[in-house]
């Protein structure tokens, strides 16, 4: 098989090592890749957003799977367009995705469902807003209603701050056209876990339970970023909790998108919160997340091309999905300022292009070739996979892979899934 990847980050990486583990797959592109994929794959120049260039490439090469890793090409109907002109490809329709590139239509198909959540209203104007945050307690969320790269949900511990969150999305345009509409949100106190799911339109798949840490700094301080770090399975997913997680969060979902005449096909991701032993979703995603992916695919047994064609094919009932028993722990190497204002361009040293060892992977997230130098191309640089029979030796294993890697301004969190190990 000939298959096309979508995206240039480490959930992207991840997908094609994957793939290359498969006697199916003969050869693999991505568009547009970056320097650690291009050792596994054909790098295209094609950006995620050129539906049209997308489209005529898997057409002139004969791609036989196309598999979409950012949101915004779903968001853009780039599923749509492919299944048009009979393209096979892994990933939901813009209508469907809009369970997660609008948080105010998600929010609607929840309460319609009864999927547990948080309290909130939604508001296009700023006096109306300001108004309702003098009713609410402290602390309050903030959300910009579309799609703002992990970075548009503010946790306000004040009203002033809230107030600056609500007019800089409104008024100010903090995040362009996903802040035209907020969201406000009750705070939700407990454990995070991230839930992720292959889905067929009727058939849910859940795959190992995994917790990402979405802040900055250490003990889950500062601003949101698009994740520093992941690890799976999270013992705090007990065999209840994964039931209760299933059958009224995942399973509601994918009924609620068919009735609305949109079927999932893809992978549904539900951020959750687990406060007092129960699930509250605080996100849903329409495809695999990053850094999940790069702890919870390494673990998985199962050919992943005959789960994605599962999944397109709408037989997933038909299939066993296995996965391994170890433990795997990812450590988010990010330039310095992230999530602020970072440099680019900054010599990688201390790994390759393509690192792998019986300890785990290096996947890259943020890297470019200058003159043949590996250099640094995004806010998150690199993500540093450790495996091992637990997560102790999981985690040990990913903070010694890290540790050599060097760049100007290098930062990683120090305590990446020391909550399970208390």
């Amino acid at each position: 098989m000939k298959i096309l990847v979508i995206g240039s980050g480490g959930r992207e990486h991840v997908l094609v090592w994957k793939l290359t583990k498969s006697p199916r797959v003969s050869s693999i592109y991505c568009a547009p890749g970056n320097a650690g994929i291009s050792q596994l794959a054909t790098c295209v120049p094609l950006q995620p957003d050129d539906i049209a260039g997308l489209k005529a490439f898997a057409k002139d090469s004969a791609i036989d799977l196309t598999i979409v890793g950012p949101e915004a090409s779903l968001a853009l109907g780039i599923a749509d367009e492919f299944r048009r002109d009979k393209l096979k490809i892994f990933g939901p329709t813009r209508n469907a995705a809009r369970i997660e590139s609008s948080k105010a239509f998600a929010k609607e198909l929840m309460i319609r469902q009864g999927i547990p959540t948080a309290d909130s209203r939604t508001f296009e104007s700023l006096a109306p807003a300001l108004e309702y945050l003098e009713t609410c307690r402290i602390p309050v969320v903030v959300k910009a209603d579309g799609l703002a790269q992990g970075k548009g949900v503010i946790i306000a511990q004040d009203k002033e701050t809230a107030k600056a969150a609500v007019v800089g999305m409104l008024e100010e345009q903090a995040f362009g056209a996903a802040g035209s509409r907020v969201v406000i949100e009750e705070y939700l106190e407990g454990e995070e876990l991230s839930v992720m799911a292959f889905a067929d339109g009727k058939t849910v798949v859940p795959m190992l339970a995994a917790q990402d840490h979405k802040r900055i700094g250490d003990g889950d301080v500062g601003p949101n970023t698009g994740g520093m770090g992941a690890y799976a399975p999270a013992p705090l997913a007990s065999a209840a909790l994964q039931h209760q997680i299933l059958h009224e969060v995942l399973f509601p979902a994918i009924e609620g998108l068919s009735r609305v005449g949109s079927p999932f096909y893809g992978v549904l991701y539900a951020g959750l919160m687990i406060q007092d032993g129960r699930p509250f979703v605080l996100e849903f995603n329409a495809r695999f997340g990053d850094p999940e992916t790069q702890v919870v695919l390494p673990l998985l047994q199962t050919d992943l091309v005959d789960v994605l064609e599962a999944v397109i094919e709408h037989r997933l009932d038909q299939l066993s999905v296995e996965w391994s028993n170890q433990a795997a722990v990812c450590v988010v190497l990010a330039s310095g300022g992230y999530p602020g204002p970072y440099q680019t361009g900054l010599a990688i040293g201390g790994c390759l292009a393509s690192s792998q060892s019986q300890q785990g992977m290096i996947f890259h997230a943020g890297t470019a070739k200058k003159d043949d130098q590996l250099v640094t191309a995004g806010g998150r640089v690199l993500g540093v996979t450790g495996l091992g029979p637990d997560l102790n030796i999981a985690r040990t294993d990913a903070y010694k892979m890290a540790e050599p890697i060097t760049f100007e301004g290098r930062y990683f969190r120090q305590d990446i899934a020391s909550k399970a190990l208390v």
